[in-house]
């Protein structure tokens, strides 16, 4: 197929395609939009960047236009908040011009709006497991009309532990529906929910080994743990690498590289579990927009951001698991562009490096950066270790307890002279009685009232 107007959707769909600027269907929508369309089950095994939103979006879409009801329709489920955000996005634009009513549903912000959306009515609901289970226990969402469930990324949903969260969703649904599942990796508890989850369904691309892009041109620094820093500002401050989506392997690592960056004259932000979601949010549009060079993240955004024409993506550490290396590389090179990837490797990530190499099936290019001191001595450590992390934690702790117990010692002993202040002669005696009286002894005009911290009164 070489055009949209080959699936014949309706009209008001059509022009949200052509809204966005897609004129040719990629390999996955050829292949996911018959079935979908024809209300089959699907199991898709697609790489990241492949255009699979829409491959289950539109017929999302088509369904609802086609037969009016009540209540939410359709579930989208996805295991991170950029992605729910994401896709809600790509949702809104390819509907834009239908009266499809839609909610993005997750954590990190106010429950209030999604709430009043909830109540007011949506057709369609974009979700992640945590925030719509404590919204299924209330009386504003129930799902007793859903027609549509698509699962989004499961495999992630897998690695975040959310499996079990999936499980209780999937058990409040109704059994007649159609399901979509769609993983970038088949592992085996996804192919066993698979079993449980879908009926008698379309099979794309199941048995493809999940890889990288083809458009991504892989290399491979290796380097010294301690030098790795200033290997990437080098990169950086050469023009090597113009805008970049680097990984890191924790939140910690993110901080401080960010803050590395920073006083090097990069700018750059940070994005992770621990940041809220307007902060979260604020990062990723600062990047999308041009704002940012550099945007440090931990792999809870490797699956969730979507950024056209993302030249670089750097592997500040080498990720544990291939399939994390896959979804990395994966930020960059999107529908049909070309991107780097580039992995820093210390001696100590060999092991890593070498099982990421036997998942691809290739040996990735070694190369070395011309002109770097490959031995410099640099000051200070990205990471603290978590001994010391912890010590400090547990110090400041101490010194806080410490100072709380100094200021109610000094507030006891305030309290206790209050209360039986020596007498100082007639002038004192004169000046407590103006007090109890409301005026001044030395004058007899009202004095200010002040609080009294004695015991008794």
């Amino acid at each position: 197929m070489s055009s949209f107007s080959e699936f014949h959707l309706d009209p008001a769909i059509a022009r949200g395609i052509t809204d966005l600027g897609f004129s040719t269907p990629t390999p996955i929508q050829i292949a996911a939009l018959p079935p979908g369309l024809a209300g089959r089950d699907v199991l898709a095994c697609a790489m990241t960047g492949s255009g699979k939103t829409a491959a289950f979006v539109l017929p999302i879409l088509q369904r609802l236009l086609a037969r009016p009801g009540s209540g939410p329709r359709a579930l989208v489920v996805t295991p991170t908040r950029e992605l729910a955000a994401q896709v809600h996005e790509h949702l809104k634009a390819l509907g834009h011009h239908t009266r499809i009513r839609s909610v993005a549903v997750f954590g990190g912000v106010a429950a209030g709006p999604q709430e009043r959306a909830l109540r007011s009515g949506v057709d369609v609901v974009v979700a992640t497991p945590g925030r719509l289970l404590d919204h299924m226990q209330q009386p504003w969402l129930r799902f007793d009309r859903l027609e549509v469930l698509v699962l989004d990324e499961a495999d992630r949903m897998l690695d975040m532990g959310f499996l079990p969260d999936v499980k209780r969703i999937l058990a409040a649904l109704p059994k007649q529906r159609q399901s979509l599942l769609f993983s970038a990796t088949m592992p085996a508890p996804i192919t066993e929910l698979s079993r449980q989850l879908l009926r008698d369904p379309v099979r794309i691309d199941v048995e493809r080994p999940s890889a990288p892009p083809t458009l991504v041109t892989q290399s491979v620094l290796p380097v010294a743990e301690q030098l790795k820093p200033l290997l990437l500002v080098e990169l950086l401050r050469r023009g090597d690498i113009r805008t970049a989506l680097v990984f890191t392997r924790t939140k910690h690592r993110a901080n401080r590289l960010a803050d590395k960056l920073s006083r090097a004259g990069i700018v750059c932000d940070r994005i992770h579990g621990n940041r809220s979601q307007r902060q979260r949010e604020a990062a990723l549009a600062d990047f999308k927009n041009g704002r940012l060079q550099v945007l440090v993240a931990t792999d809870i955004a490797a699956r969730g951001i979507d950024v056209h024409d993302l030249p670089h993506v750097v592997n500040f550490d080498v990720p544990v698991q291939p399939d994390d290396y896959i979804h990395r590389v994966g930020r960059t090179a999107r529908s049909g562009a070309t991107g780097d990837a580039i992995t820093f490797v210390s001696p100590a990530e060999g092991p890593q490096l070498a099982a990421i190499e036997r998942a691809l099936g290739r040996r990735l290019h070694r190369r070395r950066l011309d002109g770097f001191d490959y031995d410099a001595k640099p000051a200070g450590q990205l990471e603290i270790p978590v001994a010391e992390r912890l010590a400090a934690i547990r110090s400041q702790r101490a010194e806080e307890r410490a100072r709380a117990r100094a200021n109610a010692a000094r507030q006891g002993v305030r309290d206790a002279g209050s209360s039986a202040a020596p007498r100082r002669g007639d002038d004192a005696g004169a000046r407590r009685r103006g007090r109890r009286t409301g005026r001044s002894a030395a004058n007899g005009r009202p004095s200010i009232a002040r609080p009294s911290h004695g015991a008794g009164n």
